[in-house]
């Protein structure tokens, strides 16, 4: 059996980045350091949450009830925050056969049409569901679990599905000038 010769590490898309090649995000209008933030309070807050269930059941034979409701709403909402980080430094999931095939100005051109279809789906998706939180306050819907008003949890689908939205129009600004940064150049 034999290994092909490399010259460094091999990385994917998935992959950490090995410490001597530092991590370079794109330079955006607003920081990523807020999805970054968002990410570790809300894994704070679950982590949290959790263990405090987890004592309490241990010592008492019984369970927060909110704890699972919450839950569940903070696992929604972070994987809301991550899709809207993974956008912003185009990390999307996507097929490389096409998107990293054929010449550069192609691969631009895929590229600005993929966050432009992101976006249009995460503007359909805060449209949406305006009328789902509308709906949820007008006929003061509760949580099922703890009672309390429903819109409280589902606000942030439009709030954060608007962010990702706007994230995924930054990117296709970013690409397109990046195409004309080459053009330039050559």
């Amino acid at each position: 059996m034999t290994t092909p010769n490399e010259s460094g590490p091999v990385l994917d898309a998935a992959s950490p980045l090995p410490p001597e090649i530092e991590a370079a995000d794109e330079q955006t209008r607003v920081p990523l350091a807020i999805e970054d933030w968002a990410t570790v309070v809300i894994m704070g807050l679950l982590a949290c949450i959790t263990f405090a269930n987890v004592v309490v059941r241990y010592f008492t034979d019984s369970s927060f009830a909110w704890t699972e409701e919450f839950s569940v709403f903070l696992m929604i909402l972070l994987a809301l925050v991550a899709g809207s980080a993974a956008v912003a430094r185009d990390r999307h999931i996507r097929i490389e056969y096409f998107a990293e095939s054929g010449s550069m100005a192609r691969r631009k051109r895929l590229a600005q049409f993929g966050a432009a279809m992101v976006a249009l789906l995460f503007f359909l998706i805060a449209a949406l569901s305006v009328r789902v939180v509308w709906d949820d306050y007008r006929f003061e819907e509760t949580s099922p679990g703890i009672g309390v008003p429903q819109w409280w949890y589902s606000i942030w689908l439009p709030i954060v599905s608007l962010a990702i939205a706007l994230r995924a129009v930054g990117l296709f600004i970013r690409r397109g000038r990046k195409t004309n940064d080459e053009d330039a150049k050559q």
